[in-house]
């Protein structure tokens, strides 16, 4: 249905005039809008000169750049905006929790490197130095393995609880082997993933907005739902089910980008009890019924537990995929699962095999790196962090959301762990500007703006009460500069319907 109804939508995009007034403000709060934009348009120009400009000559041979750049904002917001608050996205250097662009400027990094970077990047950087050391009199040789390649193996046998290991080159490439190996053994064909849960790029997982092609045979279901039981409980046609925790954050929800906050709507919140009772729930239905349970711990893998989410939640999956951190810094894939499972051949039917192609995927650098990073996961500092995770990021984000209430500023972060997104509790139309304000304040966001920040663990309580200050600082600015007028006529609701008028018209004329 998503995807129909994304064909229909056309496109149109705001005059200047339009764009200051799409929730019908009063002219002088319009007119305050345009000089806090000339302002931070001025500021951008000057202080972001070189990253930018770079930005735009590569993003005609960068495909990736035109789709971030054209995806930060909703879209009726965005060709203007590009004029007038062009963004960077090249950099030159990281150290501790900071990053620096090619103008010199140094951001607090909020982005984690979508997902990789949970102890800090001088971690990793010592990770790839020390595992290229290891392997350097190897090099480059695929299809024989470094013996590191079995250090490894044997230690993530250990980490996820499960008996055999196959390395990959993506993340997306490890939850493809991980459902083709469920279908392959338990003969069924269809694979369950919950809504809004992301699994990778390919179609099956796809099924929605974003996928051309419809996907091979996906059940989308809800998350934390009876009925979702019931349906894995009756039908005989279901191979696996496939779990992303991250979803615990905001069931149900695709995650959240700054691209889709047409108005104040945007929710999350995390329940950790809840969601254990939840896997524990599924977890029995699919041993009941012979139903793969995997856990794509691509994303959330080491950031929550020193054994993942599986850990974290006291729930034991048939298979586990991880990525991204578990590469020391470098691109990875692993699936670890069960025995029976991870066989791609039958001893009785020889021609009968799910043949995985990739040279086995064993690259020694990327072995060496990660040999590193799994022997630093045992290290007294690692272990230490650990200990006190929860209370640590809890604690913030609740300190936080009390300095935010204590000054009225229409804001809100919700966290799972050191993943956060932020929530605007009044109605407006103009939420997706406050990544800009982050940004001239010296934080660093991806380019999904404040639907998701991403923290290392190696942020201090001193460089959080930097952050804390400047987020704080951004919203006040806001809040100055008419972003977030608050009209009496002015609803969640109204917005969607005005919208909804828009892109009638500019359906039909």
């Amino acid at each position: 249905m998503a995807k129909r109804i994304s064909r229909l939508i056309p496109f149109y995009d705001y005059d200047e005039t339009r764009f200051f007034a799409a929730d019908d403000a009063p002219s002088e709060i319009v007119l305050k809008r345009k000089k806090a934009l000339d302002k931070l348009s001025a500021f951008y120009a000057k202080q972001y000169v070189r990253s930018a400009a770079l930005t735009k000559i590569a993003a005609e041979s960068i495909s990736d750049l035109q789709f971030t750049g054209s995806y930060r904002v909703p879209f009726q917001f965005s060709r203007y905006l590009k004029t007038r608050l062009p963004s960077g996205s090249f950099l030159n250097a990281s150290a501790g929790v900071t990053v620096e662009d090619l103008d010199g400027n140094t951001f607090f990094d909020l982005t984690g490197s979508y997902g990789v970077n949970v102890f800090g990047y001088d971690f990793y950087k010592a990770c790839i130095a020390e595992g290229a050391r290891r392997v350097e009199n190897l090099g480059p040789v695929l299809g024989s393995y470094h013996t590191i390649v079995f250090d490894n193996a044997e230690r993530l046998k250990t980490i996820s609880g499960l008996d055999e290991v196959s390395f990959h080159m993506s993340g997306t490439e490890a939850v493809m082997q991980a459902v083709r190996l469920a279908r392959y053994h338990t003969g069924r064909k269809n694979l369950v993933r919950f809504c809004g849960a992301y699994h990778g790029w390919w179609e099956d997982v796809q099924p929605g907005v974003g996928n051309p092609l419809p996907p091979g045979r996906t059940y989308t279901l809800e998350d934390m739902s009876e009925r979702t039981l019931k349906v894995l409980a009756t039908r005989k046609d279901i191979a696996c089910v496939l779990v992303n925790p991250l979803q615990a954050l905001h069931p149900n929800k695709s995650a959240p980008g700054d691209s889709s906050l047409v108005d104040s709507s945007r929710q999350a919140g995390f329940d950790r009890a809840a969601y254990a009772t939840w896997l524990h729930q599924l977890r029995d239905v699919c041993t009941r019924h012979g139903i793969v349970l995997i856990f794509d711990e691509v994303f959330v893998g080491f950031r929550l537990a020193p054994g993942g989410a599986q850990e974290y939640f006291g729930v034991r999956a048939d298979m586990v995929t991880y990525g991204k951190t578990l590469g020391g810094g470098l691109p990875v894939g692993v699936v670890c699962g069960r025995k029976d499972l991870m066989k791609r051949f039958r001893d009785d039917k020889p021609a009968d095999i799910c043949f995985a192609r990739g040279t086995f995927n064993s690259h020694p650098y990327v072995m060496g790196a990660m040999q590193v990073f799994l022997e630093r996961l045992n290290d007294f500092d690692v272990r230490l962090i650990y200990a006190n995770l929860e209370n640590c990021w809890n604690t913030r984000a609740d300190a936080l959301n009390q300095r935010l209430e204590a000054e009225g500023l229409p804001v809100r972060v919700s966290n799972m762990s050191s993943i956060w997104t932020v929530s605007y509790i009044q109605p407006s139309r103009y939420n997706w500007m406050l990544q800009y304000y982050l940004k001239s304040e010296g934080l660093l966001l991806s380019w999904v703006g404040t639907g998701r920040f991403i923290f290392s663990l190696n942020y201090t309580d001193a460089d959080f009460t930097v952050v804390s200050i400047k987020f704080m600082q951004a919203a006040r600015r806001m809040c100055w500069d008419g972003w977030w007028w608050q009209g009496s006529a002015l609803t969640n609701k109204s917005i969607k319907r005005s919208i909804f008028s828009e892109l009638l018209k500019a359906k039909f004329n």
